[in-house]
């Protein structure tokens, strides 16, 4: 379940629509994508506007009841204000595990946790 709704994450961010302005000139400069073991992954991107992302996955405990697949990466892209944002995370049997930077000009998370609840 929780690595259904990790990929839904992942594919909603990919599926996001670009932001207007000079979207049309971004150039992918790298994209890597490789099997790792026989259950791992590691993909990673950079794109000339500044966003990256890169993630490793590998099932631990195979074979064994425990068995769960863990992912670590982190994606970074800048907002039309050019505030960059940064999620590093891990998801593994204990759930999404995100730790959120923001650049200059950002709303303090602190802030933003008082107002969400």
């Amino acid at each position: 379940m929780k690595l259904l709704v990790f990929c839904s994450l992942v594919a909603a961010v990919a599926a996001a629509p670009a932001p207007a302005g000079n979207s049309g000139d971004v150039q992918i400069l790298k994209s890597v994508y490789d099997k790792v073991g026989t259950y791992g992954f590691k993909y990673g991107f950079d794109q000339s506007d500044g966003s990256k992302a890169e993630a490793y996955g590998e099932l631990i405990n195979e074979g064994k009841e425990n068995a769960a697949l863990v992912i670590k990466g982190f994606y970074e892209f800048f907002s039309p204000d050019g505030v960059r944002h940064s999620v590093k995370y891990v998801a593994d049997e204990g759930g999404y595990q995100p730790t959120i930077e923001e650049g200059p000009g950002a709303v303090n998370p602190n802030i933003l946790a008082s107002i969400v609840g």
